[in-house]
């Protein structure tokens, strides 16, 4: 590392808030699914900014409108309506089961969202105001707001923050008994990961998913799928949802939404919608005409170059590379995922740990999930020979170890 760089990484270290960790890399520039640090040196990106840079980096299309936007006008507020704002909430509908769309910043706004919306529904339009529990699961992982994390079926994201926000309830994923153990008619909603992203790259059953509407159906619950890592095809469909026989009433987005600008959104349907009504939520900057144009953008693109079927087969291909490394290498024990959201499970944390850092000085950046499971989310525009070249550097990462 140069003087420069380690210079940047030590003042970095110095004024950045306590609740990060980066490692000692400053970037300084991205094409494709390629990123180059200050030194010069290039690293193989299958974290996309934990599956957020859907159409890699410096994507033509995408920082062309976005040079444009900048130009033309960046907000306005939800007092007024953009083409932009109209263009995106149109894109989302017409694709999904929603008719309707919040658009705001992050994922955990769009769960918050989700949550008040489900509450409202049920004491405003169903007249059942103490039918207020959102049941979630266990191992799950919905945002850092206070609902959010109450929500989140992980203890070690609680820890200090007590007191949590009330009305929240847990069930083991993919755990059917359990699930219908514990209903009954106080669950306002249920929320629900199709594949748990922080909790180990896991997707969920379809019978438990089958399960779920029936039984939220049943107990006039709504059900509530976090898309937020999931969803803009991540997993191969435009949504995972439909992967499965199964629609949710609300759903939330983000992350890959706006291809690197900070996007979310909440969509459901007309029947739901009618638990807010003028001024019930908010967002200032939701649906500004910069981050709007990113989302619309992304989808088109998404069509338009076919990134579904990309992502459904380099997928396939990624989790066949990896099994045959769990073959020869013992510390992978389990491969797992859709499309191109793919956890490889070591035998423990640790190695999980060693591995992320190993691969980083081989030149492919990846994470870890659940501890000890690494995660592969790479841009969506990932070709055949990206994912032989990140298996290639994996390999070298694992023979170091």
């Amino acid at each position: 590392m140069s003087d420069n760089s380690r210079d940047l990484v030590d003042l970095g270290n110095q004024l950045n808030s306590p609740n990060y960790g980066p490692a000692p890399v400053v970037f300084d520039r991205g094409s494709g699914v390629w990123l180059t640090d200050t030194d010069g040196n290039r690293y193989l990106d299958f974290l996309a900014g934990i599956a957020v840079c859907s159409l890699g980096h410096a994507h033509p299309r995408l920082t062309d409108a976005l040079h444009d936007q900048v130009d033309r006008l960046l907000h306005v507020s939800n007092m007024f309506f953009t083409g932009e704002q109209i263009a995106l909430m149109d894109r989302l509908c017409a694709r999904s089961f929603a008719d309707r769309a919040f658009l705001c910043n992050s994922g955990t706004e769009a769960n918050e969202a989700a949550f008040k919306l489900a509450r409202r529904y049920q004491s405003r339009v169903k007249n059942h105001p103490s039918k207020s529990t959102i049941l979630s699961m266990k191992s799950s992982f919905h945002g850092r707001t206070l609902a959010s994390i109450t929500a989140t079926g992980q203890p070690k994201y609680h820890d200090g923050f007590e007191p949590l926000a009330p009305g929240f309830d847990y069930v083991p994923f993919n755990d059917v008994d359990a699930l219908k153990e514990r209903f009954d008619d106080d669950i306002c909603a249920v929320i629900v990961e199709p594949v748990q992203g922080e909790g180990g790259v896991r997707p969920a059953d379809p019978e438990f998913l089958e399960t779920l509407r029936g039984l939220c159906d049943d107990y006039d619950a709504l059900l509530i799928f976090d898309e937020v890592q999931t969803g803009v095809g991540r997993t191969g469909r435009l949504f995972a949802y439909q992967h499965f026989d199964v629609a949710p009433d609300i759903m939330t987005l983000a992350k890959g939404l706006g291809g690197g600008v900070p996007v979310g959104a909440t969509l459901a349907t007309e029947e739901v919608w009618q638990g807010f009504q003028r001024g019930s939520h908010a967002s200032t900057f939701g649906g500004n005409p910069l981050a709007s144009r990113a989302g619309a953008v992304v989808l088109d693109v998404i069509d338009d170059e076919d990134l579904l079927k990309n992502a459904a087969q380099r997928g396939r291909q990624l989790r066949q590379g990896l099994h045959k490394l769990a073959e020869e290498f013992d510390c992978i024990t389990d491969v797992r995922g859709m499309g191109l959201l793919v956890g490889a499970q070591c035998i423990d944390k640790q190695h999980a740990t060693d591995l992320v850092a190993l691969a980083r000085r081989q030149g492919l950046l990846i994470n870890s999930a659940g501890g000890d499971t690494l995660r592969f989310v790479p841009p969506l525009v990932v070709t055949d020979d990206d994912v032989e070249d990140a298996l290639h550097r994996l390999r070298q990462a694992l023979e170091d170890l």
